[in-house]
């Protein structure tokens, strides 16, 4: 194999031939014919032995060709090669010539500029050696650079090399747990208070942090990817593990209906994520618009009986008669049923605010703000009379109710401006001269 490489001590290229690029070039040579090796190994006329003792040589082999990576990316940093192609880093020229993104670039680079700080010595010949995996590496470091500034060097040294020999015990997430405490193990005199402080910060950070974000494909799915501090995932994942437990179901709801395959555990927790949801006690849940947060969904006295045709929720989309047949037997769900009994809607002068049953008829009927343009779902409304109830005595019904969302109410209300009910029962709004 020939190939151009920068030679350390003039930094001129040429092509290598004596010292460490002749010592450079028989180590890829010797690389290239291992890994060409290794992807050509008839796996199947090795035994399984072989194959598990192949498994943990592979594993150990990352982790040092990682120690090795992450050191010369590092040195790349050092020589600030990137200068050379105009990149402005050397985690922004790695990226660029290898293809890998440019965060885990980032990491890497910083990955290799910690290993090679003195203190971090051991951990990297650990690394480099075989003994612990790369992640294991990246805890312990962290581990100790989060240790408190009043922490001498004596400590940090020997909360390193504690976790170092836990390594050989523990994975990286296990490493992560014992690191937090690692003070309590190396210096109990000051470690309670140093984790007490780490996992408040945690905390903090965690339920500042929490996020959702849901869409919907268009095709009948939602999807969607959240962040929640840690208890609260803890609790889901119990919940969850709960209701996929395969002791709660029999054999045929666990096999995929098209191909007769066990489900696997993703769409085992999946099924499992939409029980609980769909089951969720509305009891526990806080009225928002007058009315508990449910699900109403409309379908004709036919398509409840005979469970054909469509159904709508309130938001407008369209779902399976068979579905929403089952769902009208749930709880958290309100079948309106057209054509069939329901209750009163109509309180005349009786009251002045609505009950929850023209609410929820309001939100069927108007599908939201009745504004022109607005978007605001039911939910989010209020329910207005077109009459004023107290100064022109109008009546609390469907017939001369409508929703708005709380801007649009306060300009139904607002003297500066004109209401114009429309045709189609939609509303827009003018200011008066």
């Amino acid at each position: 194999m020939v190939s151009l490489v920068p030679d350390p001590p003039s930094g001129e290229w040429h092509a290598p031939g004596t010292g460490a690029s002749a010592r450079l070039e028989a180590l890829s040579s010797g690389l290239e014919g291992v890994l060409d090796g290794l992807a050509e190994l008839p796996l199947t006329a090795l035994s399984d032995e072989q194959v598990a003792g192949l498994v943990h040589q592979l594993t150990a082999a990352t982790g040092r060709l990682t120690h090795a990576l992450a050191r010369t990316v590092a040195d790349a940093e050092r020589r600030a090669i990137h200068h050379q192609s105009g990149h402005r880093s050397a985690a922004a020229w790695y990226a660029d010539a290898t293809r890998v993104t440019l965060r885990e670039a980032r990491r890497l680079v910083k990955f290799g500029l910690e290993l090679g700080y003195d203190a971090n010595a051991p951990v990297a010949d650990a690394l480099s050696s075989g003994q612990i995996r790369a992640d294991q590496a990246a805890v312990i470091l962290r581990a100790v650079d989060t240790l408190p500034d009043t922490v001498d060097t004596e400590v940090r040294e020997q909360a390193r090399d504690r976790l170092l020999a836990d390594a050989a015990h523990f994975d990286a997430d296990a490493l992560r747990r014992l690191g937090k405490g690692i003070l309590d193990i190396v210096a109990p005199e000051i470690g309670e208070s140093h984790e007490q402080k780490i996992l408040a910060k945690e905390a903090a950070a965690a339920a500042q942090g929490a996020s959702l974000t849901m869409y919907d494909d268009g095709h009948g799915r939602t999807h969607g990817t959240f962040t929640i501090p840690a208890h609260q995932g803890a609790m889901l994942r119990q919940a969850i593990h709960a209701i996929a437990n395969p002791q709660r179901h029999d054999h045929e709801t666990l096999k995929d209906p098209t191909t007769g395959d066990w489900r696997s555990v993703p769409e085992r927790h999946g099924a499992a994520f939409g029980e609980l949801i769909e089951r969720y006690p509305v009891d526990q849940l806080p009225s928002t618009g007058g009315v508990n947060a449910q699900i109403v969904i409309t379908m004709t006295l036919d398509t409840l009986t005979t469970g054909t045709g469509v159904a709508t929720l309130d938001n407008g989309d369209h779902i399976d008669a068979g579905t929403a047949r089952r769902l009208a037997c749930e709880a958290g769900i309100i079948p309106a049923v057209l054509g069939g009994p329901s209750e009163v809607l109509d309180l005349g002068r009786t009251r002045r605010y609505h009950s929850k049953a023209q609410r929820i008829a309001l939100g069927i009927r108007d599908r939201g703000c009745t504004a022109r343009g607005c978007t605001i779902p039911p939910s989010g409304c209020h329910a207005h009379h077109d009459r004023q109830w107290a100064r022109d005595r109008g009546s609390t019904n469907i017939r001369d109710c409508r929703l708005y969302c709380p801007h649009h109410h306060r300009r139904a209300h607002d003297p500066a401006y004109q209401t114009v009910i429309h045709a189609d029962n939609t509303v827009t709004f003018h200011r008066r001269r």
